[in-house]
């Protein structure tokens, strides 16, 4: 439960210190950037065990990217930005309800642990042959009241006044604690992959 309260914590703060760091940085001249509610997101967690694939999907994800003035792209290389993202594992589809609710309150539990939450900076930035440019981010992954530090890749486009991330990763679910179900309904790999379609606009502006 310590450990628990501890988690919950640190998303609470994040959130909470949002207001006073969001003033200090446009103090010099930061931008800041929140995920676009109304448009298109999705997040999926997929699992290809050796006789079962199945998908976990929601729309539940939010947070925000201070940047520290300059664009995001090759020039800046990314240096002094902060990001902070949350998923809501409580609203994970598999498309059955039986299995939602197994991977939910048994393996998962997310009464205790609500959210997936990715906390740090973007520790380099490459463009595209296509067009765009790769985000490489680097931080905390916090999953089932375990933080593990990694490295996630995005590829990112420009929309309108903000951004297009389309970012796809794997995780361990052995790294964050989490047992690897058996039963019948509900057969998971350890190994899952995390597919993320979401855009970010100005804070306070339109899409």
């Amino acid at each position: 439960m310590g450990k628990t309260r501890a988690t919950i914590g640190r998303l609470g703060l994040a959130m909470a210190a949002l207001p006073a760091a969001v003033g200090a940085w446009k103090q010099l001249g930061a931008q800041e950037y929140q995920v676009d509610l109304g448009a298109l997101r999705e997040v999926r967690f997929i699992s290809r065990a050796s006789i079962e694939e199945f998908e976990g999907v929601t729309d539940r994800i939010d947070g925000y990217i201070l940047l520290d003035g300059a664009p995001l792209g090759p020039e800046s290389g990314g240096s002094d930005t902060e990001l902070y993202f949350e998923v809501d594992l409580a609203s994970l589809d598999t498309g059955i309800g039986l299995r939602n609710r197994h991977m939910r309150d048994n393996y998962l539990e997310v009464e205790d642990h609500p959210y997936a939450a990715f906390s740090g900076g973007v520790a380099g930035v490459a463009p595209l042959s296509a067009g765009g440019f790769r985000v490489t981010a680097t931080g905390g992954m916090s999953i089932h009241g375990v933080e593990r530090e990694m490295q996630i890749p995005c590829d990112v486009t420009l929309r309108g006044e903000g951004y297009r991330a389309r970012c796809s990763f794997q995780v361990l679910l052995t790294d964050f604690d989490i047992e690897i179900p058996r039963v019948m309904f509900l057969k998971l790999a350890n190994e899952i992959r995390l597919e993320l379609d979401f855009s970010v606009v100005p804070a306070g502006g339109d899409s």
